[in-house]
């Protein structure tokens, strides 16, 4: 894979878009999620609108939605567009409770095609391998920083496992399980 200045301009895009966030309870930039999204993408065979869109996949989502879908389309096309949708679990705001939006996104997957499935996939591995870090650090109280509470966080993580085991057996797909099983353990 060759990455061009797309590439570039979507690191900036963003960087742009997310400068003032923060990961839930910590201190580290919220960009640091993006970059490491895309580094899966690429190492797990993805191409350069699939990185492209797991630099971009909360664009929509948090920071402005439908009217930052069209800048993405204008920006880096049509593909990009679409996967960032599909990996956006609602671009309404106020955003709708918790559960309704996890239940839809999980009802969604069913269906996405392989690129959303990637992104998604490397979405999730990345926010598996930060809580399980920081559960390291802070134990159970981990799971105060979300909505769904470790009950609800952890359906919802079981959830997907099924959904990538059935749909998109990618090598990826162990890890994610072997993360979740030591949350479920804990």
């Amino acid at each position: 894979m060759n990455l061009t200045a797309r590439f570039e301009q979507a690191l900036l895009y963003a960087f742009q878009a997310h400068r003032q966030q923060y990961r839930k309870g910590s201190q580290i930039p919220y960009f640091s999620h993006l970059i490491s999204c895309a580094a899966l993408v690429m190492e797990g065979g993805g191409d350069e609108d699939q990185s492209i869109a797991a630099l971009l996949h909360d664009v929509a989502e948090d920071q402005g939605g439908n009217r930052r879908l069209e800048e993405i389309e204008t920006l880096f096309g049509k593909r990009v567009r679409q996967i960032v949708e599909g990996c956006s679990d609602t671009l309404k705001f106020p955003k709708p409770p918790w559960r309704e939006r996890k239940e839809g996104y999980i009802k969604h997957l069913f269906s996405a095609n392989e690129d959303v499935l990637l992104v998604s996939l490397a979405d999730k591995v990345h926010n598996l391998r930060t809580i399980y870090m920081d559960f390291q650090e802070v134990g159970e109280q981990i799971w105060d920083r979300f909505q769904g509470g470790k009950a609800g966080s952890l359906w919802y993580f079981r959830s997907l496992l099924e959904i990538y085991k059935q749909r998109y057996p990618h090598p990826m797909v162990v890890e994610f399980e072997r993360i979740l099983s030591l949350l479920e353990m804990n």
